[in-house]
């Protein structure tokens, strides 16, 4: 079994960032000032389908807009914080709630903020199209980019790990 493999079995946490993460990390601001962001539905199923599977999700994201909240909502993640650049000390806060360790924790990011918690959880992941240094400092790099299926793969990979994709898969069968 692969060390990535290994890393997921005590996974009960998935944590992600959202520009360059769930999203393209391009922003579009309109006119008027307010912006949109475009979501992957393939992210979104592989988030529906890791909450199914038990796993509890969340959102850290330093950047703050109701389309996140949204979007959060729509797919049932319970944990949102947004317009936080320290990372790491929400996510203390979310562990001493939850009363989970660390080594429960999968994190997938894209860029210098993500790192602390990169480095610090069981299983810190970056997209195909991270920072390079994030992604040397990563246990594992999607091969898919940030906003087009990365976020899919992670949870796929956590499901592997704790045998659950298979029934997931199977009941659309």
């Amino acid at each position: 079994m692969s060390d990535l493999l290994k890393r997921t079995q005590a996974i009960k946490l998935a944590v992600f960032d959202v520009d360059g993460v769930l999203t393209d990390g391009k922003l579009y601001f309109l006119v008027d000032g307010s912006e949109f962001k475009t979501f992957n539905t393939l992210d979104g199923q592989g988030i529906k389908m890791l909450i199914n599977s038990g796993v509890r999700t969340a959102i850290i994201t330093g950047r703050k807009t109701p389309v996140v909240e949204r979007r959060a909502q729509n797919l049932g993640i319970q944990h949102l914080y947004q317009g936080r650049e320290d990372k790491l000390d929400v996510l203390d806060e979310l562990l001493a709630e939850l009363g989970l360790s660390y080594e429960q924790v999968a994190y997938l990011g894209d860029d210098l903020p993500d790192l602390p918690v990169i480095r610090r959880v069981g299983l810190g992941m970056a997209v195909a199209n991270a920072n390079e240094f994030v992604r040397e400092h990563a246990h594992g790099v999607t091969s898919a980019r940030g906003g087009e299926g990365a976020a899919r793969e992670f949870c796929e990979l956590i499901m592997r790990g704790q045998g659950t994709l298979d029934a997931a898969q199977s009941a659309y069968l």
